[in-house]
């Protein structure tokens, strides 16, 4: 299934709409019937055009470290049926995702410098490069957090150019996660524009493993720093519809979620009802 990429004013309308549908059923409770229970079973979910829009702004995410070959075909497959943006898994399941979703509209993303970023520029290369040849077409990189905040932005672009030219050279997207639970807004700010300097496509708020994960306060702050043109992900913590509403509105255009189904029965359902 072929995913789609929306344009800013396709995605505010889209937000518009859901919310929209969130706040009628709200204010009219009367109206709403007796709801089937949200399902989380993609062959359960009858997707409206709205829920099927929602879906290809996922990341449908598995990065636990006792995930099994099981499981990440499982969401390999529930990908492809919902028509995620991409599935995000750890690198050593990368292959077994390009195999399961080869031929598809799906992207197969993975993580670099995990989910410390403490690691050197020689061995993030080396991750990315042998991510690559594994077939990822997305790579999530994690900044070196420590150098930020040490005040050295110099060592914080060679990194992350070092992997943007691996990654640009063969076509594959680049995001970059500042773990934003370690920063101050000043150092978010300026890592947004390092990144952005870099060469990066996203900046992404974090690894879903630090102190907390997205916050609608941090997405609009990146939003701020690195404009309208470049990709802002917001990742950790995003369990619900309107968790997810609310990181698009504050200017997300990528989200990453191990509830994206969901997310999405929840929208799909909204659609149903309306």
């Amino acid at each position: 299934m072929e995913t789609e990429v929306l344009t800013r004013r396709e995605l505010e309308d889209l937000v518009a709409a859901i919310s929209a549908e969130v706040v009628r059923r709200m204010s009219h409770p009367e109206g709403r019937g007796n709801p089937e229970p949200v399902s989380a079973s993609p062959h359960a979910i009858r997707l409206t055009s709205d829920a099927r829009a929602l879906a290809s702004l996922i990341d449908h995410t598995l990065l636990r470290p006792e995930a099994t070959r099981a499981q990440v075909e499982q969401f390999c497959d529930e990908a492809l049926e919902a028509g995620f943006a991409a599935v995000c898994v750890n690198p050593a399941w990368a292959p077994v995702a390009a195999q399961r979703v080869r031929g598809s509209g799906v992207r197969v993303a993975t993580v670099v410098g995990f989910p410390f970023g403490a690691t050197s520029t020689v061995a993030k290369r080396a991750e990315a490069e042998a991510a690559i040849l594994a077939g990822a077409q997305e790579v999530d990189m994690v900044m070196n957090v420590g150098a930020m905040r040490s005040g050295d932005p110099e060592r914080v672009e060679y990194d992350i150019c070092g992997v943007v030219e691996l990654c640009h050279a063969a076509g594959v997207t680049l995001k970059v996660i500042l773990e934003n639970a370690y920063l101050t807004d000043a150092e978010k700010v300026a890592a947004c524009e390092i990144a952005k300097r870099a060469g990066a496509d996203f900046v992404k708020t974090s690894t879903g493993f630090g102190p907390h994960g997205a916050t609608e306060a941090d997405v609009r702050l990146m939003r701020q720093a690195v404009g309208p043109a470049m990709g802002v992900k917001a990742a950790g913590g995003i369990r619900t519809l309107s968790d997810a509403l609310r990181m698009l509105q504050a200017g997300a255009t990528r989200l990453g979620t191990s509830a994206s189904l969901l997310i999405l029965a929840e929208a799909a359902q909204l659609g149903a009802a309306g």
